[in-house]
């Protein structure tokens, strides 16, 4: 009955408030409040007003079969859970509207107490001793839940089991607190404090879904491949049970990335420009003023989204001076700091989940060895060398400078007999390109609602739209390629 209208102050007075020890309450945290007896408290009713409304709504998710439905009952019970976590909450916020640390402190007390109650009263009930099939362990708790290790083989018997450790914790407990059993996690991956990842039962018959609590799978402010690469190693490893095909999958990342084959859409990191005068320099923010200085009227402004891309320099530049716009990198063939996305954005993720199971030597076999030894240079359109260098056409077939009299041909005359077949291939590569650049170019119409128009979109949050200039810019060179070969004289 934690409430600002049954807080007691310290030196209050019982004979005088009328108040007998039965009605009174000693939070763990050593403040007092009267018992609902007495007056129940405003945020009490809220709170159990919100909680029966999300426990309503997960119990028609669970018979809900279609997936709109789903979906919107799944946002509401989310949306519910936030708001219930949030009246409590916010007494402890300072600088917030009603702050009472009184409350927000007896709350965390109260919290870690009975997990530690929890913790007892399970490990001491089920007990090989007590005939039950294992010893049980608390392996985990946290905030408002416990995760118990039975140690039996079928999921039947693990959510037989924590219901009945619910409903037995929940007897020794004050009304209206109660332990409900929520899922199985099976197999379960618990990395450290708040990072752990397992499928998620709620059922025995099937997996609801691949549950991960604080592992990099979401955040923005991590490149896409971060999270595409942490979600496929997890679903080998949780899924599929295959930590050696996991290993070699994170294997061939590194290697695609040390060898240029990633796509830049997956190596964009973006940030929210909400200040210019940080303490220290961020490289969203030099990055706006480097483009302020490119053209003021296409650069990010306050509240934008800036995304950047981390490009090679010279050794021990810092990150700040190497972030650089997407589509400068893309239209002048500025080469990826490799290095950085290995070190700052993959290695940290990777060895958090692969440690658990490789042990000390999952930072030898992730991130050494033979997949990190081939590297691809790109060469720069832009910088100190590129103005004093003179571009010559090559021979389509060996590769060789074309010598002086065949400037601008196809082929030189040693490859004069293959000129069909080179032509055949080019046309080919061209036909690949455009179809690439049709279906990505009706994604993008599909996404803005129209078939009939062109697209306009220029959002630098889409992968699908570094795609489309990245294949435009490939098509524009394919087809300069392909026109050295003249008009066919067939």
């Amino acid at each position: 009955n934690l409430c600002y209208t049954t807080l007691l102050q310290p030196g209050f007075n019982k004979e005088k408030l009328g108040l007998t020890d039965d009605q009174i309450t000693r939070t763990p945290a050593n403040n007092t409040f009267v018992k609902a007896s007495v007056r129940k408290g405003i945020l009490p009713e809220i709170l159990e007003s919100l909680l029966g409304a999300r426990k309503r709504a997960k119990a028609d998710l669970k018979v809900e079969t279609d997936p709109f439905k789903r979906s919107v009952l799944d946002g509401r019970q989310l949306a519910l859970k936030i708001s219930a976590n949030s009246v409590y909450g916010f007494t402890g916020a300072q600088v917030g509207k009603l702050p009472c640390l009184e409350i927000s402190g007896s709350v965390t007390a109260y919290g870690r107490t009975m997990i530690e109650q929890t913790k007892q009263e399970v490990e001491q009930r089920y007990t090989a001793e007590n005939g039950y099939e294992n010893d049980a362990v608390v392996i985990y708790g946290d905030t408002d839940s416990v995760m118990v290790n039975f140690g039996v083989k079928s999921l039947e018997r693990s959510m037989e089991l924590g219901r009945e450790a619910a409903e037995f914790v929940s007897a020794k407990f004050v009304k209206p607190i109660k332990l409900e059993f929520e899922k199985v996690y099976y197999p379960y991956l618990l990395i450290n404090k708040k990072r752990y990842a397992g499928l998620y039962f709620t059922r025995p018959d099937k997996y609801d879904k691949m549950d991960c609590k604080g592992i990099e799978t979401v955040r923005r402010d991590n490149s896409p491949l971060v999270a595409n690469m942490m979600n496929s190693c997890l679903q080998k490893l949780l899924i599929e049970r295959n930590p050696e095909g996991a290993v070699e999958h994170a294997k061939q990342v590194i290697a695609d990335l040390l060898c240029n084959r990633i796509d830049i859409s997956q190596l964009v990191i973006t940030k929210e420009l909400a200040k210019t005068d940080y303490a220290a320099k961020q490289a969203h923010v030099e990055l706006a003023a480097k483009m302020k200085k490119r053209d003021a009227g296409s650069a990010p402004k306050l509240g934008d989204r800036v995304p950047y891309v981390i490009i090679n320099a010279a050794k021990n530049t810092p990150a700040y001076m190497k972030a650089e716009d997407p589509i400068y990198v893309l239209e002048n063939c500025v080469p990826i700091d490799a290095n950085y996305y290995l070190e700052n954005q993959l290695s940290k993720p990777l060895l958090r989940i692969f440690e658990p199971i490789l042990g000390d030597k999952a930072e030898s076999i992730l991130l050494r060895g033979d997949h990190t030894r081939t590297r691809a240079v790109v060469t720069s359109k832009v910088g100190a060398l590129a103005a004093f260098t003179k571009k010559r056409d090559a021979c389509l077939g060996c590769k060789a400078l074309l010598p002086v009299g065949y400037e601008g041909q196809a082929v030189c005359q040693h490859c004069k007999q293959n000129e069909a077949a080179l032509y055949q291939n080019e046309l080919s590569a061209q036909r690949s390109l455009e179809d690439r650049f049709c279906r990505l170019w009706t994604q993008c119409q599909r996404c803005q609602g129209s078939l009939h128009e062109e697209v306009i979109c220029t959002s630098r949050d889409c992968p699908i739209f570094y795609m489309r200039t990245k294949i435009r810019m490939e098509l524009d060179t394919q087809e300069k390629r392909v026109g050295r070969f003249g008009v066919p004289s067939w």
